[in-house]
């Protein structure tokens, strides 16, 4: 395990996934390793040689069997958290102190069947749809300012798909 003070550790590079549906909700998935009802939008690392739009889809599909999905944003900018005190050392192996992540918006084009958790590594156990003004209250609380800014720079994607500008 690093001895590191948190503040000295690096960030883990990885990138997160909003899912809307034609309706404009978003996905969000409850974790699977917690008996708290922590909710979240799909996430993961990037892997070597990958870039951050080829992880993102790679990890749409491991954690939801999503595959019929269209690219329909990309964030500016990289964002991170932190890992409340008592999570470092216990997550990735003491590494790091959070994520920096890259967010990718999908407008997912197939049918609810589709979506599929009890994949090979599952990490949820329960998905819904929620609104997107929903998703800060709905996460644990240490992600909270990061779903918050999400909201705010992505709200306006989350509506229906006959309304989109074409």
């Amino acid at each position: 395990m690093n001895r590191a003070r948190p503040s000295e550790l690096p960030y883990r590079s990885g990138v997160g996934i909003i899912l809307l549906d034609r309706r404009g909700r978003v996905f969000v998935g409850r974790r699977i390793d917690t008996v708290a009802e922590a909710w979240q939008l799909p996430q993961g690392g990037i892997d070597t040689g990958e870039t951050p739009l080829q992880a993102a889809r790679r990890e749409l599909a491991e954690e939801t069997g999503v595959t019929s999905a269209e690219l329909l944003a990309e964030s500016a900018d990289w964002y991170t958290y932190d890992l409340p005190a008592e999570l470092i050392g216990k997550v990735w192996g003491g590494r790091y102190r959070g994520q920096r992540q890259k967010w990718f918006v999908f407008r997912f084009t197939g049918a609810d069947d589709e979506i599929d958790i009890a994949t090979e590594h599952p990490e949820f156990n329960g998905w819904k749809w929620i609104a997107i003004d929903d998703l800060p209250a709905t996460i644990v609380p240490f992600k909270r300012r990061l779903y918050e800014r999400l909201v705010a720079d992505f709200r306006h994607l989350a509506r229906p798909a006959d309304e989109e500008e074409h």
